[in-house]
């Protein structure tokens, strides 16, 4: 979409472009943002969201062919890999909801373990491999 908005005329640049950039980021963010609270029915919310600034950029691919900024090729392209990004975000929340309903009944997941892999060796001889990486690093910055 920053390629898109490069090929536009420059009195879109700071309008039409502004709105693309920002719900490019935007969708990408949130996915991650939503991803970083560990809880599931958050992790759902900040995927809709995310998908409607999907939708947006699908709109914004309109205008682009109304106003004929870039070829009917072009926009057929970039407008079947925004569903095919739609198709994985409804798959995501798919799998969001069935972990919500698994039979467990927890509602948070178990955090990740961003490059503590270092941290894993050295605290396996003083905790033991059953505590998590993140139960580990804290129980030891304490």
């Amino acid at each position: 979409m920053y390629q898109v908005n490069r090929g536009l005329p420059s009195f879109e640049k700071f309008e039409l472009g502004s709105e693309i950039r920002r719900a490019a980021v935007s969708l990408t963010n949130i996915v991650a943002e939503g991803h970083g609270r560990f809880h599931f029915l958050e992790q759902i919310k900040f995927c809709l969201n995310a998908r409607g600034s999907l939708e947006e950029l699908l709109d914004d691919l309109n205008i682009c062919e109304d106003e004929s900024y870039l070829s009917a090729a072009e926009i057929a392209s970039l407008k079947q890999q925004g569903w095919r990004v739609h198709l994985l975000l409804n798959g995501y929340i798919r799998w969001l909801r069935e972990q919500k309903q698994g039979t467990s009944q927890e509602l948070r997941e178990q955090p990740a373990a961003y490059g503590l892999t270092a941290i894993d060796d050295s605290l396996d001889d003083v905790r033991g491999p059953s505590a998590s990486t993140l139960q580990r690093f804290n129980a030891s910055t304490i």
